[in-house]
């Protein structure tokens, strides 16, 4: 048996693996990122009044909680703690989301995210931790960003026909 056609064998089968699993991976994401896209862009073909009871449901169940808000269709989240508490920065996110009439029986909605880290002082040199009185600077990027991915949660929770017609043209993305 020559050796180094076994090498060459095994290393074209690895080198096919990996051009596999990269391109696989390339085509999740260009799919993921077209989702994305349609669900910023999607147009409800029902009344404000019959998709957002379920917006500001879906946002419940993740376990936020509302702030009194201003009339029509929009309310915000307080914040809520994200992830585990760290010395290195705890994470705090609060959402925005608006229903927009866009029409006649038609809507679209829109979740904000808006994300605040909270860091915590270094311990001390004595070897002893330091009492936590108070919390540390709470540093807010101030900016809100669009969640496409609870946009795209809500498409496939309140109009399954759409999420059913998108996930079928994703599907055919290469």
């Amino acid at each position: 048996m020559n050796l180094s056609l076994t090498r060459r064998g095994a290393t074209a089968l690895l080198l096919l693996a990996a051009v596999s699993l990269t391109t696989a991976g390339c085509a999740g994401h260009r799919k993921e990122a077209f989702l994305h896209e349609k669900s910023r862009a999607h147009v409800y073909r029902k009344p404000i009044g019959e998709v957002w009871p379920q917006a500001v449901a879906l946002l419940k169940e993740k376990g936020y909680s509302f702030r009194a808000g201003k009339e029509g269709f929009e309310a915000q989240t307080e914040f809520k703690m994200e992830g585990a508490p760290s010395s290195l920065g705890t994470t705090y996110v609060a959402y925005l989301v608006r229903g927009v009439q866009k029409g006649p029986g038609q809507c679209s909605l829109e979740y904000w995210k808006r994300i605040s880290t909270e860091a915590r002082g270094a311990d001390n040199t004595t070897g002893r931790a330091n009492e936590i009185t108070e919390a540390g600077p709470r540093t807010d990027t101030g900016n809100f960003n669009r969640d496409e991915e609870l946009e795209w949660e809500l498409i496939q929770r309140a109009d399954t026909e759409s999420a059913t017609a998108l996930k079928a043209e994703a599907e055919k993305i290469q």
